[in-house]
C-alpha cells in the first residue's frame, strides 16, 4: 500500500516571492474559451502545452526561455552519493560491498546514460523526467490518495469572520480573484532569489477546474475550460452542490450573495434525503475506485454529467459539521477527514484543491499532488488568508443578486440494482479510511525556545540548521541514522518539480556520534563545547552544499532513478541496485519538507512508508512548528517531538556558553 521507494513529492521549500499584488480592484481581463470543453491528460505535461500559448500573459512568458534539467554525469552523481550512503552501513562488510558496486557501476550503467541523453534529445521542449515522475510517481500508484499522497495545510483564523458561511464567502472572493489571474495569464510568474530567476508554471493549468479520475492501473487527469465553468462545488453533510461564485469575466460574486449561497447549500443539505454518500469512494485503493466508478457510471443515464459537474468545479469547499477543533484535531480532519474519519463523505479527494470550513470558521486546504507540487498551491493559499472577510467586499465586484445553487447528485434516480452495489462499494470504503485514520497518529510540535532570528545570528543557515537537529533527534529515536528526505523544488528548470536534499552525511553522523544517544550535559567544558561546535558547524555546512546541489538539479536520486527507467526487461541492472545500503539509503523513514507562511498555523502529510515518519516543519522568527505523522502501534510521534525539543536546546545551549565571557579569575 505504500509508494515506490524511489518517490516521494512534498511541498518544496519556500524560497519564492509571492507574486500576488496587494489588495486592489484587479484590472478587467477577459477569459477566452479553450479550442475544447475540457482536455484528460496522462501525465505529459507537453500534451497540454497548447493551454500556456492560449492564455499567454506574464504567468507564462518565461516558459520557452525556461533551461532544461540536465542530464548528470555519472561520477558526479557517485561522488555526491558516497557520503550520504557510508553513514549507514551496518558493518565493514557492507561498507567494502558498496564501494565496490560505486566503483562499477559507471561502466554498467554507460549504456543506460546514453540513453538518458538520447531521451533528453528527443524532448527538446520538456523534460527528460517529467513523464515518468507524473506517472510512475503518481498517476500509476494505486494507493488511496488519502494520507499517502495528499497534503494539507492549516490556516491561522480570520478574527472577521467567526461563522462557517462568512469565512467560506471570504475564501470564495479570494479564490476568484487568484482563479482570474491563473486563467487569463495575469498573475505574474513566481521568481526566486536576487536574480528573481523565473519558476515553471506549468502546475498552474492543473490547479482550478483540474480532478484525478481513477482508472485500473493508470488515472488520468481531466482539466475543463474555465470560461465554461463559473461554479465551485460545495459538500454539506455527505451532499455535493453547484454553485455559480463567478460572473463570465471571472469576478466574484458580492460578498453576501456568496454567503446566501453557501447557506442555502447547508439548508438543502438538510432537507434533502439523506445522501448517497459518493465522497466515500474517493478515497479508495485507485483500482478499487475505478470499479466503483463505472458502477456508478451504468448506475444512472445522467451519472456521468452529474460526475462532470463535480469533476468540473473550480474548488470544492467542504461544510464539515465539527463547531471547534484544536490544532491536531484540525490537522487530522484536514488529513484523513477526522481522527475517526467521519467527515470521509464530505470529501472528494481526487479534486485538485479542497477547502474545508468547522463550523467556527478553522478554515484548512487539502491538495491533490499528482500534477502539481506544493509552491503554486502556497501561492494560491497566500491569496487566501490575505483576504478576510472584512476586506473581500471590496473585491467582489460582480453584478449578481443571487447565484444558482443545485444539488448534483441528490435528484439522480440510481437503479436498485446499481444501489445496492454502489451501498457495498461505499462500505467497504468506509471502513478502509476508518480503519487507516484509527492507525495514525499525528502530533503538533510548537517550539518556542527560539527560531530563524537567533539561528541565523549565530551564524547558521535556519533550514540546514533545523535539520541536523531532526537527524539528532531521529538518531536518538532509533539508535541510528536512517534514509532521510527534504523536498527541494527544481521550477528554475522547465517542467521541472522536485529533487532529493539527502540529510544523512557523513558530517551530520559525526555530529550525531559526538551528541550522542541521551544529553551529556558537558557543554560547559570548553573543548568539549568547541569539538561539538565544529562538527555541527561541518554538518549545517555538508547541508547546505547538498540542498544548494539539488536545487540546481544536482541531486543524485533523480539521476539513479532516471536510469533505472532504462533498464531493459531482459537486462540486469547494474550491482548498485541491489546493494542493502543504496537501498537503505533510498528509503525515506524520514521525509521531511520545509514551508514557512506567517498565516499558516500548520501544515503536513503523511509518512512513506510503515516504518517511517512524515516531519513537516516552519521556521517562523522565533519559533519553529513541526508535524509528525506516524503509524500509532510504534508510539513514535510525541517520542519524536520530545527528542526535537531537546536537540535544540542542546544546539542553543552550545551556541551560547560559545558566546559567554571567560571569566578572567
Amino acid at each position: 500500500m505504500w509508494k515506490m521507494t524511489q518517490l516521494l513529492l512534498r511541498p518544496s521549500s519556500p524560497r519564492v516571492r509571492f507574486s500576488t499584488p496587494p489588495l486592489s480592484i484587479r484590472p478587467f481581463s477577459s477569459i477566452r474559451p479553450w479550442k475544447q470543453a475540457s482536455v484528460e491528460s496522462r501525465g505529459h505535461y507537453p500534451d497540454e502545452a497548447w493551454i500556456e500559448e492560449h492564455v499567454g500573459g506574464p504567468l507564462y512568458q518565461h516558459q520557452k526561455s525556461l533551461p532544461r534539467l540536465p542530464v548528470l554525469s555519472i561520477e558526479d552523481t557517485l561522488c555526491r552519493f558516497l557520503p550520504t550512503a557510508l553513514p549507514l552501513a551496518k558493518s565493514s562488510q557492507e561498507v567494502q560491498a558498496l564501494q565496490s558496486a560505486v566503483a562499477k557501476f559507471p561502466q554498467q550503467a554507460a549504456h543506460l546514460q546514453e540513453r538518458l541523453m538520447q531521451r533528453q534529445k528527443e524532448n527538446p521542449n520538456s523534460s527528460w523526467l517529467q513523464h515518468w515522475w507524473n506517472t510512475a510517481g503518481y498517476l500509476q500508484v494505486r494507493d488511496s490518495v488519502v494520507i499517502n499522497v495528499s497534503y494539507f495545510f492549516h490556516f491561522q483564523n480570520d478574527p472577521t469572520a467567526v461563522r462557517q458561511i462568512q469565512r467560506g464567502a471570504a475564501l470564495l472572493v479570494a479564490a476568484a480573484d487568484f482563479r482570474q489571474k491563473v486563467v487569463t495569464g495575469q498573475l505574474p510568474a513566481e521568481m526566486v532569489g536576487k536574480q528573481k530567476t523565473p519558476l515553471c508554471s506549468v502546475a498552474y493549468k492543473y490547479m482550478f477546474h483540474a480532478c484525478r479520475i481513477p482508472m485500473r492501473d493508470h488515472d488520468s487527469y481531466m482539466i475543463y475550460d474555465p470560461a465554461r465553468n463559473r461554479h465551485a462545488a460545495v459538500a454539506c453533510r455527505g451532499h455535493f452542490f453547484k454553485m455559480d461564485f463567478v460572473d463570465q469575466d471571472g469576478n466574484a460574486y458580492p460578498l453576501r450573495v456568496l454567503e446566501e449561497g453557501l447557506q442555502q447549500c447547508r439548508d438543502l443539505a438538510d432537507e434533502l434525503p439523506p445522501a448517497l454518500p459518493l465522497g466515500w469512494l474517493t478515497s479508495q485503493n485507485r483500482d478499487d475506485w475505478a470499479v466503483a466508478r463505472q458502477t456508478l457510471l451504468e448506475s444512472c443515464p445522467r451519472m456521468e454529467q452529474a460526475l462532470e459537474v463535480l469533476q468540473s468545479a473550480a474548488l470544492l469547499i467542504c461544510l464539515d459539521e465539527v463547531d471547534r477543533a484544536s490544532s491536531e484535531a484540525m490537522a487530522q480532519l484536514l488529513l484523513h477527514a477526522g481522527r475517526d474519519a467521519s467527515a470521509g463523505a464530505n470529501r472528494w479527494f481526487d479534486k485538485s484543491i479542497q477547502l474545508v470550513l468547522t463550523k467556527e470558521g478553522q478554515a484548512g486546504l487539502v491538495g491533490e499532488h499528482s500534477m502539481m507540487d506544493g509552491m503554486p498551491v502556497m501561492n494560491f493559499a497566500n491569496r487566501l488568508t490575505e483576504v478576510t472577510y472584512a476586506q473581500a467586499g471590496a473585491l467582489a465586484t460582480a453584478k449578481a443578486t443571487s447565484c444558482n445553487v443545485e444539488p448534483i447528485f441528490s435528484k439522480l434516480n440510481v437503479s436498485s440494482e446499481h444501489k445496492s452495489q454502489i451501498d457495498r462499494h461505499i462500505n467497504k470504503a468506509m471502513l478502509e479510511l476508518e480503519t487507516a485514520a484509527s492507525r495514525h497518529e499525528l502530533d503538533v510540535v510548537r517550539f518556542h525556545g527560539y527560531g530563524s532570528d537567533f539561528i541565523k545570528k549565530a551564524g547558521f543557515s535556519p533550514d540546514a540548521f533545523v535539520q541536523v537537529a531532526m537527524q539528532l533527534a531521529t538518531y536518538r529515536l532509533w539508535g541510528e541514522q536512517v534514509g532521510t528526505y527534504e523536498a527541494t523544488q527544481v521550477r528554475p528548470f522547465l517542467h521541472g518539480r522536485t529533487e532529493t536534499t539527502r540529510a544523512v552525511s557523513t558530517e551530520s553522523a559525526a555530529f550525531c556520534k559526538e551528541m550522542g544517544l541521551h544529553p551529556k550535559f558537558d557543554e560547559h567544558h570548553e573543548s568539549v563545547r568547541k569539538e561539538k561546535l565544529r562538527l555541527l558547524q561541518e554538518a549545517v555546512t555538508a547541508h547546505v552544499k547538498f540542498m544548494g546541489a539539488a536545487a540546481k538539479a544536482e541531486g543524485v536520486d533523480r539521476h539513479f532513478f532516471g536510469l533505472s527507467m532504462l533498464v531493459g526487461d531482459s537486462e540486469k541492472a547494474p550491482d548498485l541496485y541491489s546493494d542493502p545500503v543504496f537501498a537503505r539509503s533510498k528509503r525515506w523513514r524520514v521525509s521531511t519538507s520545509h514551508l514557512t507562511h506567517p498565516r499558516f498555523e500548520n501544515w503536513g502529510y503523511g509518512e512513506v512508508f510503515p516504518d517511517g515518519v512524515g516531519l513537516s516543519y516552519s521556521i517562523h522568527k522565533r519559533h519553529c512548528g513541526f508535524s509528525i505523522t506516524a503509524l500509532k502501534e510504534h508510539d513514535w510521534t510525541e517520542k519524536l517531538g520530545d527528542k526535537l525539543e531537546e536537540a535544540l536546546l542542546e544546539m542553543r545551549a552550545l551556541v551560547e556558553l560559545d558566546r559567554q565571557p571567560t571569566s578572567k579569575l
